[in-house]
């Protein structure tokens, strides 16, 4: 999928030219066709231009934690900067509406853009909680009604796979290297590019999408498989044995010879006489292919036949001869068994290699281990005590296994100037109306305390000053903050033909760098895999008071007979 430039004004309105979104499917009809049966109905009452103002939020954190991460906004910014409907758009809309919608909706339709549109958004890769806006999307009803659909389906698994991937940072430590390997098991190619790009966000240090690499910028990743290694026979399928030095001061004819002599003095050695018989030949036939292909970038896949008494001694007589070249090896995979005694099991074996033969930073070699892995696994393995490095993660990161979606919603806070609430039997589907600012308080340790909305007007919260903070639902919860800091969050991505300053769209590792920032920035508390403590969002005294004015005077009142 590669990023299109649409012939559309509103691109280039900031000055700057804005490319479509990554994915060319990404157009104004990948949206509901309730999207266009209300803007027909919005047209047809001559309402279609009144000004309104929607909040993009969710309800809940996933996976049960209490944090999540905001990702999807710059394909937003993208959408939008080339949102503009073709003549078969159009063609395509009048064949699936009634024919008794009149050709003034359709040459409506031609003229809209997104030049009278304001979007006001918390930065990307940003640590959220349920109530706070994502985005405040202003405009005119009708074409910001058409938002709502490609908006919450951008942001939503964007910000799901976010987190996931920083949930299974945190239980990795930052000491470890991340991997995404989960490609062949997303859902479809968009899935496969968004968690690439998205898990990047999250926390994971490199991807094994190709294609995510070229238009992300991603490091990459990958070796070789089980396949590479069983298509051998024996050394003698290696035609080409000799290997240049890393210096290039002279060439081994016979890197294949060098290995074998390897493999026997360590079998023959003192530490290892009487550990294991006669390895895979075959599986070191194909070590030395992948060595000779990659003499710096070495790094074998060792369980194909036994780890212990096969993998792990030709890895290591191929590591050898490689050092006597002057190369480094890189180090092993484990992608089954028990992998955290495989791995400790492993690094005993290099670090005896290390005192045997006196070959420095030996033990100190890369163990990366895969094998359907998720949270639990990650902490099963740091319980048990492990050796591993690094972690390939794949189906269980990229299909968010543990929870399929988000549940972003889109909902109008505002039109003409006048606030609207959605009621609900369950209190945590009630809208907080109005347009509204919204600000980070933090405390002395530097942690943030609580997120507040107010109405637009209300003047911010201050450094050192009392503010009430309050639950905007439950009267009993309610508590006064002194904040130390204060961060306001919501800020202008896309101001349209208004003229306002807006914020760049900052480069993906930027975002990254952030995100992680934040994530440390966050109480522990609020961070732990089990019975996490709920973060704060609260509204100001004057917000509850109009919530809940504006509550009851929407809510019909019942009459008993």
């Amino acid at each position: 999928m590669e990023a299109k430039r649409v012939d559309c004004p509103n691109a280039e309105r900031s000055g700057k030219v804005i490319d479509g979104p990554t994915n060319p499917m990404v157009t104004p009809l990948l949206t509901d066709l309730y999207q266009f049966t209300m803007c027909y109905a919005y047209w047809k009452a001559g309402k279609h231009n009144e000004r309104a103002v929607f909040d993009l939020f969710f309800r809940k954190n996933p996976f049960g934690g209490e944090y999540t991460i905001f990702a999807g906004l710059e394909e937003c910014i993208k959408f939008i900067a080339n949102f503009k409907f073709t003549e078969e758009d159009i063609s395509f809309i009048r064949s699936s509406l009634p024919p008794t919608c009149e050709d003034g909706f359709y040459d409506y339709l031609r003229g809209v853009d997104c030049s009278d549109v304001e979007v006001y958004a918390i930065s990307e890769g940003t640590v959220v909680f349920p109530k706070v806006p994502l985005m405040r999307v202003e405009g005119a009803i009708a074409v910001v009604q058409l938002l709502e659909t490609p908006f919450v389906n951008l942001v939503n698994y964007a910000s799901l796979v976010a987190t996931n991937a920083a949930r299974h940072r945190f239980v990795a430590g930052k000491s470890k290297i991340l991997l995404e390997f989960g490609l062949r098991r997303a859902q479809g190619p968009d899935g496969g590019i968004g968690a690439s790009k998205y898990c990047y966000i999250g926390g994971f240090d490199a991807t094994s999408n190709v294609a995510a690499g070229r238009l992300f910028g991603i490091p990459l990743r990958g070796t070789h498989s089980h396949a590479f290694i069983s298509s051998f026979m024996s050394p003698d399928e290696i035609i080409d044995k000799s290997l240049r030095s890393s210096d290039g001061s002279r060439t081994c004819e016979d890197f294949v010879s060098l290995a074998q002599a390897w493999l026997n003095k360590i079998q023959w050695s003192r530490s290892f006489r009487g550990v294991f018989g006669e390895t895979n030949q075959s599986e070191l036939a194909a070590f030395m292919s992948y060595a000779l292909a990659f003499p710096s970038k070495f790094l074998a896949l060792v369980d194909t036949y036994d780890v212990m008494k096969s993998g792990i001694p030709n890895f290591c007589a191929v590591a050898l001869a490689l050092i006597d070249l002057g190369y480094k090896a890189v180090g092993i995979r484990l992608d089954s068994g028990d992998l955290a005694y495989l791995s400790c099991e492993a690094r005993k074996f290099f670090c005896t290699i290390e005192n045997e033969f006196g070959v420095s930073d030996f033990g100190k070699m890369n163990i990366t281990a895969s094998n359907d892995l998720n949270e639990e696994t990650l902490d099963a393995l740091n319980k048990q005590g492990h050796e591993v490095d690094a972690f390939g993660i794949g189906t269980n990161l990229v299909t968010c296994y543990a929870q399929a979606a988000l549940g972003c919603v889109f909902k109008l806070v505002e039109i003409n100037n006048q606030p609207r609430i959605k009621l609900s039997e369950d209190v945590s589907k009630v809208s907080i109306p109005c347009k509204k600012r919204c600000y980070r308080l933090f405390g002395r340790e530097g942690y943030p305390l609580v997120d507040i909305m107010t109405g637009e007007n209300e003047p911010p919260p201050k450094v050192a000053e009392r503010i009430l903070c309050r639950h905007p639902f439950n009267e009993s919860k309610r508590a006064y903050v002194v904040p130390q800091h204060v961060e306001e969050l919501l800020k202008c991505y896309w101001s349209g033909s208004s003229g306002k300053p807006r914020e760049e769209l900052p480069p993906l590792k930027s975002i990254r760098d952030s995100c992680i920032k934040q994530l440390e920035q966050m109480r522990p508390d609020h961070m732990r895999r089990l019975n996490p403590t709920p973060y704060k969002v609260s509204v100001s005294a004057k917000l509850y008071d109009f919530i809940h004015f504006l509550w009851l005077n929407e809510a019909p009142v019942g009459e008993l007979q």
